[in-house]
């Protein structure tokens, strides 16, 4: 069954992975770009990007330059920390999102029943969770589910704090990924 289910998942990836240039992105660029388009305000930085791509922050930084040569995303200082740079999709890296290849994938888990798709995250990240470990990775996540998240408050009173940063959250903030994802225990 285990050989089953990977033969599917490779099947899978083929239809958005493996296509080398043909869009215009290599597979790393086109990590790097759903990465950033979803990442929290933390996890759009070249250290958390190379966390995600399990590469150097020279590699990483590579691919970020090649994906602002594409007119895709711009460097721009940070606000909290004048040092360090965000990593910014462009207008014209949304559009190009757009024609992501992996949207036919992602309609297909879409249309999947609530139940199946809450089940397929929960198992695929454990998956992946135990990949991470064996190489010796970090797993981005999105804020609701982080061990850091807290919570106080209800109704227009409910806040949102993150621990690690010692910054508050918007609602929204919960439902990005995070390269400093530590799961609930």
């Amino acid at each position: 069954m285990a050989i089953e289910i990977l033969q599917l998942l490779v099947q899978s990836a083929d239809t958005w992975l493996f296509e080398g240039n043909l869009s215009g992105l290599s597979d790393r660029e086109w990590m790097a770009l759903r990465f950033l388009a979803g990442a929290n305000r933390f996890s759009r930085t070249p250290t958390a990007l190379a966390s995600f791509l399990g590469a150097t922050r020279s590699a990483a930084s590579q691919v970020a330059a090649a994906l602002q040569n594409k007119g895709l995303l711009v460097r721009k200082p940070s606000a909290e920390d004048k040092r360090s740079i965000v990593l910014c999709i462009t207008g014209e890296g949304e559009k190009f999102l757009e024609r992501d290849p992996i949207n036919v994938l992602r309609d297909q888990v879409e249309a999947l029943e609530a139940g199946e798709r809450s089940r397929l995250h929960d198992t695929l990240g454990r998956v992946l969770s135990g990949l991470d470990v064996a190489k010796r990775r970090h797993r981005a996540d999105v804020c609701s589910g982080c061990m850091f998240l807290v919570e106080s408050g209800e109704g227009q009173d409910h806040q949102f704090r993150c621990r690690l940063f010692r910054k508050s959250l918007t609602s929204k903030d919960t439902t990005l990924l995070c390269a400093y994802f530590e799961a609930r225990s």
